[in-house]
């Protein structure tokens, strides 16, 4: 079964860094491409971060400049390196991904991991 497992959220002060990571494991053929987007409270779902096969990155401008996506596809791995942390970056985030399997090609959403920055 295809699943992705995030890791690394938590607690940290403004102005400090975290970094998450998703690890997609299953029978995986293929990553078409992986990404992570967050919810607040209250709010909708939206995007952060997204990184191609070959590398290419896309970044929300909210987070421009202080987050970095990356990625070992050997590894069926993602990471969101998060710099320079704002309050206003609290919310659980999850990673997606759209995966070829044996079967199908269909997007999975990870479980989320909570980032909360107070001070």
């Amino acid at each position: 079964q295809v699943q992705l497992v995030e890791s690394g959220g938590g607690l940290v002060l403004p102005g400090g860094s975290l970094r998450l990571s998703c690890a997609a494991s299953g029978s995986i053929f293929n990553i078409d491409h992986m990404a992570w987007y967050r919810q607040a409270p209250g709010k909708q779902r939206e995007y952060v971060a997204a990184i191609s096969p070959a590398g290419t990155t896309n970044y929300a401008d909210s987070v421009k400049g202080r987050f970095a996506i990356s990625t070992d596809n050997a590894k069926n791995t993602v990471w969101l390196q998060m710099n320079s942390l704002k309050p206003e970056d609290t919310a659980v985030y999850y990673c997606n991904a759209v995966l070829v399997t044996s079967t199908s090609t269909s997007t999975y959403w990870g479980q989320g991991t909570q980032v909360t920055v107070s001070s």
